[in-house]
């Protein structure tokens, strides 16, 4: 079975910065899956972020983060993580962290994110 544990959200400054991280478990091979962020903001259905392949060579963005979110993943330490720049009062919401093993995705809980002066 797969878990995922997300963490690092909380409360920042529109201009501000956090890094979200997710942390995988269980004893199933993580590195030949492709690993994604999604967000749901309340009022609103849930949707893709960011996309990062098995060789963290590929990765695709919403185009709403394009140039202020980077996807990362370190497969020794079976972690994804999202580095977000500049947040908008737009990107609050809940944060989830994803992996797709051949069809089936697997969720965490998410972790909140706030952006507010």
């Amino acid at each position: 079975q797969v878990q995922l544990v997300e963490s690092g959200g909380g409360l920042v400054q529109p201009g501000g910065s956090l890094r979200l991280s997710c942390a995988a478990s269980g004893t199933t091979i993580y590195s030949i899956n492709p690993m994604s962020w999604y967000r749901q903001a309340p009022g609103n259905q849930r949707e893709l972020v960011a996309t990062i392949g098995s060789s963290s060579t590929s990765t695709n963005y919403a185009d709403f983060v394009k140039g202020r979110f980077t996807i990362s993943r370190d497969n020794a330490k079976k972690m994804l993580y999202l580095q977000m720049n500049n947040l908008k009062p737009e990107d609050t919401a809940l944060y989830y962290c994803n992996i797709d093993r051949w069809g089936t995705n697997f969720w965490g809980k998410g972790t909140l994110v706030t952006v507010s002066s």
